[in-house]
């Protein structure tokens, strides 16, 4: 796990790094969000498609593994206020053992996925928007809690010199993380100013 981590944020940061430096590097603030197709060129065809299937197969696992707390948390909360409402269905496949369908489950998961298309529907300026959840996201889950866990399990003694190196970075990372929420932030404003409502040229 330790290795797993330390590769996927070692090649995601070398990523956006790269991309952000270059772009900002070789347009400023005209750099467009999307570095593919901000500039009204689409070819090659293949490399775009590549990208946003990329995008698609991403954002489904990772919409995947962030829902499924939230999930858990209101079947629990829900099922413990009314048992009754966690009523199972018993669905005879032939050839297979019954499939156990709860019309709780399948109703609050549908709803869920409905409003959360809706809502991303009502706001096409979309990496502006990940941009706000990536440093709202970024130094605690990258950052603090990681780095909190591995103080209390090496026990590092407080004001060390690595328990000091520890939380300077940590504080450095939170930092950046409200620079980019500030940027993040203003840039949805600016977008905010020029919005309609299912319009992908707002």
């Amino acid at each position: 796990m330790k290795k797993a981590t330390l590769i996927s944020i070692a090649v995601t940061t070398t990523f956006y790094m790269l991309c952000g430096c270059m772009g900002y590097a070789a347009f400023g603030d005209a750099a467009p969000g999307n570095l593919l197709t901000g500039f009204g060129f689409y070819n090659p065809y293949w490399l775009i498609d590549i990208a946003n299937a990329a995008i698609v197969i991403h954002l489904v696992g990772a919409y995947q593994v962030f829902s499924q707390p939230i999930f858990a948390f209101v079947e629990k909360e829900v099922t413990q206020r009314w048992p009754h409402i966690e009523r199972e269905f018993k669905i005879p496949i032939p050839g297979f053992s019954p499939y156990k369908l709860k019309v709780f489950r399948l109703v609050l998961r549908t709803v869920f996925v409905v409003l959360t298309t809706v809502i991303s529907m009502l706001l096409p300026f979309f990496n502006d928007i990940v941009g706000v959840i990536g440093a709202l996201g970024f130094w605690p889950l990258t950052v603090y809690f990681p780095m909190e866990m591995y103080i209390s399990q090496k026990k590092i003694p407080k004001w060390s010199n690595r328990w000091i190196s520890l939380k300077i970075f940590s504080v450095a990372c939170l930092i950046v993380s409200v620079v980019a929420a500030v940027g993040s932030v203003a840039g949805v404003l600016l977008d905010l100013k020029k919005y309609k409502p299912f319009h992908s040229n707002y």
